[in-house]
């Protein structure tokens, strides 16, 4: 999923960010994201045997990362991946989805019903980003 996960920002959020910032926020620590994986609600979705794109959901609401390869692209693999982590949503009892959006994410999350909390400034690796606090509410009402 790492291989999505960076194919995604230098396919697709390279559109909306400097390269310095791709990046930068494209170092991960593998052991912090493979412990993240393990404590929240984690989806892939397949297109034949090709891994498309995933998403984690964390047990209080937080939607972690929904990545897809830009490969697949336009094919509603996010919009799948998103349907799955609001059903488990309304499976824990949840009422609001939360994520932090980024410029190229947030007019996808914004068709899909969710609304800007605020805009913030992000640091990773030492490079700022502009992104939002979304959320959608309602969940199973």
């Amino acid at each position: 999923m790492i291989g999505i996960f960076h194919s995604a920002l230098r396919g697709t959020a390279s559109a909306d960010y400097h390269p310095v910032q791709i990046e930068a926020w494209s170092r991960i620590d593998r052991a912090v994201w493979a412990e993240r994986r393990l404590r929240g609600h984690y989806r892939v979705a397949w297109i034949g045997t090709e891994a498309a794109g995933f998403a984690d959901l964390e047990p209080d609401g937080r939607l972690d990362m929904l990545y897809v390869h830009p490969a697949h692209g336009r094919r509603d693999v996010a919009r799948a991946l998103l349907r799955a982590v609001e059903t488990i949503a309304v499976d824990l009892g949840l009422g609001v989805l939360r994520t932090e959006a980024s410029l190229t994410a947030r007019p996808f999350f914004e068709a899909a019903g969710f609304s800007v909390v605020e805009a913030e400034t992000a640091t990773r690796n030492g490079q700022a980003f502009r992104r939002y606090r979304i959320q959608k509410d309602g969940l199973g009402a």
